[in-house]
């Protein structure tokens, strides 16, 4: 299950330890990016199979990028929201989304990933 992953979060030390735990659960990070601009010119750039998405980014938020990946033509990649906070803090941005699902940054792993991913 060869999953390339684009990782967006504005946290160098969160973008290292994810991808080091990917990478070690054979998950191929193609790039990280640290806003949202950053990002649509990763995800266009690089055409991950998913995006690892921070809710919080200093120039919009993870709904935004969502929105914005969603009314494009072509394919979009998969993406997951994450965050330091629980899902319940955003009530219904999350499900009204196009994200796949939420995973709190301190439960994320190889195979939340994956059974969001199923």
């Amino acid at each position: 299950m060869p999953t390339t992953v684009l990782i967006v979060d504005d946290h160098p030390s969160f973008l290292a330890s994810m991808r080091a735990i990917l990478e070690s659960e054979r998950f191929e990070i193609v790039g990280e990016a640290a806003d949202g601009i950053a990002a649509l010119a990763a995800i266009d750039s690089l055409e991950p199979d998913l995006v690892l998405l921070d809710i919080q980014l200093p120039d919009m938020t993870g709904f935004d990028l969502c929105s914005t990946l969603e009314g494009r033509n072509g394919a979009a990649p998969a993406v997951i929201l994450v965050s330091s906070r629980d899902a319940d803090d955003y009530g219904e941005l999350v499900s009204a989304s196009c994200a796949l699902g939420f995973i709190p940054k301190a439960e994320l792993s190889g195979d939340a990933i994956t059974t969001l991913l199923a």
